[in-house]
């Protein structure tokens, strides 16, 4: 069954659950039927049902929007620890998470999706001399993904909308997307996320919607809010991405507090943004 246009939805990891029944029962709670999955790691919720988590979500009786992968030793106490361990960043531990990211291809087609979303790491700029063979790695995942037909969308948030879309441009790999989080754009105090959506429009696979406001001091976190709550004004993005004719679901991510503060600050989020689609 299709997913409804526009419909809203959650990240699995952001109810910090350990089971498919506990994330039914939170979704059902919710009010919602759509979730973007963790496929299973340190950073985006192990699952109690081991290998054999898609065939309990298959039959949980929701819909699943895309695969969210974490890479195991990513770090991110800050946005220098994150630079250093985040995605494919480090040439030395490019081989394993190759392995890992293979892993994942697999778990995507056994939910029986065609599409995953992961950190590539911060890319280097133009001219930088790792960036050859930062994007000969990312173009190693397009041909590993092509083959098994996934699309394979990168979150914004470390890097400019620009750099983004040279690398985009530069890599020339349709499989490769974007998964556009405005709120990651303030927390690592980079583009404004309105001014940057036309140019991202045209490869934007996928939307996490969070909150957030910039730091106040450089070289630190910004701080993550509850939706509606923070600088991303997510009424006027909610539009915008109406005007670019995105369709895809709106999934709801929040990172920060308890299970309890965060299924709290998913339900308002739940009900802002249906007001926003209301209006």
């Amino acid at each position: 069954m299709a997913i409804p246009t526009r419909a809203i939805g959650v990240c699995s990891w952001s109810l910090q659950v350990t089971s498919i029944p506990e994330l039914k029962t939170f979704m059902d709670r919710l009010d919602i039927d759509v979730v973007q999955i963790a496929c299973g790691d340190p950073h985006h919720a192990s699952w109690d049902e081991g290998e054999a988590m898609p065939v309990a979500a298959l039959a949980a009786g929701f819909q699943m929007s895309g695969a969210m992968l974490g890479f195991p030793g990513e770090d991110y106490t800050s946005p220098q620890t994150i630079e250093k361990t985040g995605g494919f960043g480090d040439p030395a531990t490019r081989p394993e998470r190759l392995e890992r990211f293979k892993w994942a291809l697999a778990r995507t087609k056994e939910l029986g999706l065609t599409d995953v979303m992961l950190h590539a790491g911060f890319i280097p700029a133009v001219g930088a001399p790792d960036r050859k063979a930062f994007l000969d790695t990312l173009s190693h995942v397009a041909d590993l993904a092509k083959r098994v037909g996934v699309t394979v969308a990168f979150e914004t948030g470390q890097e400019s909308a620009a750099l983004l879309r040279r690398t985009l441009d530069d890599l020339k790999a349709p499989n490769l997307k974007v998964n556009f989080d405005p709120a990651n754009m303030l927390l690592y105090d980079m583009d404004d996320p309105l001014q940057v959506l036309d140019l991202l429009a045209p490869d934007i696979g996928s939307v996490h919607l969070k909150d957030a406001k910039r730091p106040t001091v450089k070289g630190t976190w910004g701080e993550e809010v509850p939706l509606g709550l923070g600088q991303t004004n997510t009424k006027a993005f909610v539009k915008a991405l109406q005007r670019i004719g995105f369709t895809g679901p709106l999934c709801i991510e929040r990172e920060v507090g308890t299970q309890e503060a965060r299924f709290r600050d998913i339900e308002y989020g739940v009900r802002f943004l249906r007001e926003c689609l209301s209006s």
